[in-house]
């Protein structure tokens, strides 16, 4: 390479704000390095530069404990000394939604500008692997490079010839997405603390640096050589400006800077001479020996996961929509802006690596459940809110001719597509309010004696609506209204479960509950004790509690699907690793109890209980090895002998509507060491597979690279998993269970993950975990939809995003209303196109909706508007304004979409 070279030393701390230690352990030791930071600037001005770990959140952690120092923070961050953001935090690639992933740019954003310039570094130092999305998310946030730890293997400089998409000749390569987006991307191939702890002692130094310079030299494609000063947690080094000048002194034919990656990323792009290699999509390290990826995050303390996706799911499918939709019809108070950015905060501070992932030691994963629950109860006020002020607005007068003492139901479907489901709302049928005069016994009396006889659901043409009514009796309530003390009452309250017909996208549609003496004909869903059928599929249950799935569209039959599996799991939170030569337990060959659970002209469910044994634990060899440090792979511990029941209660479900088959399962683990599943064998003929990804559906090999060594080969999939052949396919979709594997065992078996019980975090020394065991009670959901095949596949996959979505409902009254009884602001249309977000911008208070292209082909999106609007507009991610879209003469917008593009639309009011 010649001896033309310059060593750019990049100061820096890669701060897990939680992980070995609990969250405020480290966050003493922050203030203290930060402290040191802010000392050491003041007093030496050639310790030039400082990368604060491209997250904003360090700065908020910091300035909570130390206000008083918020001044001097900032004068060195706009002195460029100091060097902040994009992100809020470093979040996890595979295990946060793609909105998680823009709002987590778009808020680190926001508060890197109160301070100064925002770092336009795409920065990912230890993310257990990257989406192929990455590329298309960082140009549109501004950002043309990806600087990563995790994903790519490379070559080396004496070896320039790629061998695939997964290699790269050098630590610097060009980083294509599914769309076409490149960024430069630049590998820590000798990790971000390869410049760690530079000595200042002569001989020491000189030694360090034959070796750094030489490992930097053998990656790299040009004499720009990154070394990276810091580590996880690291303490400034504080002599760093004289271990650079005997740097100097010992290397006079090397430049050695105390660099920034701005200035870093410039000198490689201006000295650029070799081809790079372009690597393309997702970077999961597929082409290791498949023992180091942590792939099996995916699964450790899944109850976390589950969790994570119904505060995503509550934000950005379901509040975010709500409130903007009450906005823009002007029906309820201002769009929440400090509210969503608080809710998202919180929710965002349990999406790095260390905590979504579940690997970190139990005080860290207690304290994520708190910040779960926070964020969501903020997300489902905004919700009550926001429906409650919609509901208001609606025209129900018509429901007064529909029967006497009408109790209208909205049903608002948030999704993006319309909507047919089984949906359950808790009703008051009769409210007494203690302000009205009632005592305790009064209304308690008068809300027992009600009547509620002779009652039916009717929708907005008074059609009568098949009806499940529970009465749930005698309870106590309370309003908190705007301009009042508390309003508690006494109420007669019921449950009503019926299903809800072709409700419009982002739309409501209204019925009422009213007294009326009509009866509907009762039909069943049963064509036998254990079958279920509708006008798509049937569902056959077998003696061992699988089922058969007969795809009526096709003809396809599915046999054998949800035997359960069990394995032994002598691994860690990070990795899975089952004990050498055990034969996986499984309840293929156990009789199971199965009834009929649930019989209405609108859904049928059949219950199955299996009655199970497993082993306790690993045997005490496992405790063993673990205080030895036995690398996982190595380890020979087995399973006990000791037994422990383990009692599984499946519901498997079917609607009339539906066109895929619900699964719930519900066990009380009390196993250690240990891993289960729910398979479900495709026979389709394929070598590949899709999987939902952020905002992506990348197709990945069946089979593993020559690489991969671990008998295992999980992987991590978000909404589902979609296996097919020519003329049919199978979509498993699931609620937080992020890790599946396409067995290779003739079949194309897709297996889901459902519980992985481990005892130790793993990874640099012996951390024990005990209640990453998992032990106590669980539910998991899934759902199976089969489709006709290639182009057909689409259908299923809107089905599966719907599968993630809560229904929201809300009881109003009888009033006059600006909007319909059934009602949608906005009506879309594109062919193989997925709805995202509806939000409004803080800045401009426009509405912004996005959209991506699920398929790698062309297509175009059409939008049509119910409200007054002025324009609309093409933004990026980060919702800037930008060129105009032109509408037709009924109002109709339409956008070429390119493959796989990720497209925001802005509307100006």
């Amino acid at each position: 390479m010649g001896t033309k070279r310059t060593a750019h030393i990049i100061s820096h701390t890669h701060w897990d704000r939680e992980w070995y230690l609990p969250y405020e352990k480290h966050h003493v030791r922050l203030v203290k390095l930060v402290d040191t930071l802010l000392d050491k600037m003041d007093q030496d001005p050639n310790y030039r530069s400082f990368f604060l770990d491209g997250q904003t959140i360090i700065l908020e952690d910091y300035l909570q404990v130390r206000p008083d120092q918020k001044d001097r923070l900032t004068k060195f961050i706009q002195d460029g000394r100091i060097l902040i953001g994009p992100w809020y935090i470093l979040q996890d690639a595979f295990l946060t939604s793609g909105e998680a992933n823009v709002r987590n740019m778009q808020i680190g954003h926001q508060d890197a500008k109160k301070y100064g310039d925002v770092s336009k570094i795409g920065y990912f130092p230890d993310t257990f692997g990257l989406v192929g999305q990455t590329p298309q998310l960082m140009q549109q946030s501004g950002i043309t490079n990806a600087l990563f730890g995790r994903g790519v293997k490379p070559t080396g400089f004496n070896n320039t010839v790629s061998d695939g998409d997964y290699e790269s000749s050098f630590s610097e390569l060009l980083w294509e997405g599914p769309d076409g987006s490149q960024v430069l991307g630049i590998l820590f191939a000798n990790w971000y603390s390869n410049g760690n702890e530079i000595p200042v002692d002569r001989e020491e130094a000189k030694a360090y640096w034959e070796r750094k310079l030489a490992d930097a030299e053998k990656y790299a494609s040009t004499g720009e050589l990154l070394f990276m000063n810091g580590c996880d947690h690291q303490p400034v080094q504080l002599d760093l400006p004289e271990a650079i000048q005997i740097a100097r002194e010992l290397y006079p034919d090397t430049t050695f800077v105390h660099s920034n990656f701005i200035d870093y990323l410039q000198a490689v792009q201006r000295s650029l001479k070799h081809e790079l290699s372009t690597v393309k999509g997702e970077l999961r390290s597929q082409r290791t020996d498949g023992w180091s990826t942590l792939v099996n995050t995916a699964s450790a303390r899944v109850y976390l996961k589950q969790m994570n996706q119904v505060g995503q799911a509550m934000l950005e499918k379901v509040a975010e929509p709500l409130a903007a939709f009450a906005h823009v019809l002007e029906v309820g108070e201002k769009y929440p802006h400090h509210l969503f950015t608080y809710a998202w905060k919180t929710l965002m501070q349990n999406h790095p690596h260390d905590s979504i992932c579940g690997c970190s030691v139990d005080e860290v994963h207690r304290e994520m459940v708190t910040r779960f629950e926070k964020s969501r109860h903020v997300a489902e006020s905004i919700v009550d809110d926001s429906k409650r002020a919609i509901a208001e607005a609606i025209d129900t007068s018509s429901f007064a001719k529909a029967g006497e003492n009408a109790l209208p139901v909205v049903v608002f479907n948030t999704t993006g597509w319309e909507r047919t489901g089984v949906v359950s709302i808790e009703l008051d049928a009769l409210r007494l309010y203690f302000r009205d005069g009632y005592t305790l016994e009064e209304a308690s009396s008068f809300a027992k004696a009600a009547d509620l006889s002779g009652r039916t659901l009717v929708d907005e043409l008074g059609n009568v609506v098949a009806c499940t009514i529970e009465d749930l009796g005698l309870q106590f309530g309370y309003d908190l209204p705007d301009d009042k003390f508390r309003q508690p009452y006494m109420s007669r309250k019921v449950k009503l479960t019926f299903e809800a017909e072709n409700v419009p996208a982002l739309g409501l549609k209204t019925y009422a509950w009213v007294k009326r003496e009509e009866k509907i004909v009762d039909s069943s869903l049963f064509a036998g004790d254990r079958v279920l059928e509708n006008e798509s599929l049937k569902v056959e249950i077998a003696d061992n509690g699988s089922f058969t799935l007969t795809d009526k569209k096709n003809g396809r039959v599915y046999r054998d699907l949800g035997v359960y599996e069990n394995t032994g799991d002598i691994g860690n939170e990070y990795m899975y690793k089952q004990p050498d030569g055990e034969a996986p337990l499984t309840t293929h060959g156990l009789p199971a109890q199965i009834r009929m659970l649930k019989d209405t002209s609108y859904q049928a469910a059949i219950e199955i209980v299996h009655d199970w044994e497993i082993p306790a634990s690993a045997n005490e060899l496992l405790e063993e090895e673990q205080r030895d440090l036995i690398y996982y792979p190595h380890r020979k511990a087995q399973r006990s002998t000791r037994m422990v029941p383990m009692q599984i209660r499946t519901i498997v479900s079917l609607s009339r509507g539906g066109n895929g088959v619900e699964i719930e399962a519900s066990f009380n683990n009390q196993a250690k060491d240990h891993r289960l599943r729910m398979l479900f064998p495709t026979d389709l003929n394929t070598q590949v597979h899709r999987v939902d990804s952020m905002f992506e559906i990348p197709q990945r090999d069946n089979t593993p690279s020559a690489e991969w060594e671990n008998p295992s080969n999980t992987q991590h999939q978000q909404a589902f998993i979609d296996v097919s052949e020519a003329e049919a396919g199978l979509v498993v979709a699931n609620l937080g269970l992020n890790e599946y594997e396409v067995l290779q065992d003739g079949r194309n078996t897709i297996a889901v993950t459902l519980l992985r019980a481990v005892g130790e975090l793993g990874d640099w020394g012996l951390f024990p975990t005990p209640e990453a065991q998992c032990l106590g009670e669980h539910t998991v959901r899934m759902a199976i939809i089969p489709y006709n095949g290639e182009g057909e596949q689409y259908g299923a996959y809107e089905q599966a995003y719907q599968f993630q979505i809560p229904w929201t409902l809300c009881q109003t009254g009888i009033h006059n209303g600006r909007i319909a009884p059934t009602y949608a602001p906005f009506r879309w249309e594109g062919d193989k196109i997925a709805f995202s977000s509806m939000k409004m911008n803080e800045g401009t208070g426009d509405l912004l909706l996005r959209w991506y292209n699920m398929s790698s082909q062309n297509t175009e999106l059409k939008l049509n508007s119910n409200i007054p609007l002025y324009s609309f507009y093409k933004s990026t991610i980060m919702e800037v304004n930008g060129p105009s879209i032109e509408t037709d003469a009924e109002g109709q917008m339409s956008l070429p979409t390119g493959p796989c593009e990720i497209v925001t639309i802005g509307i100006q009011q």
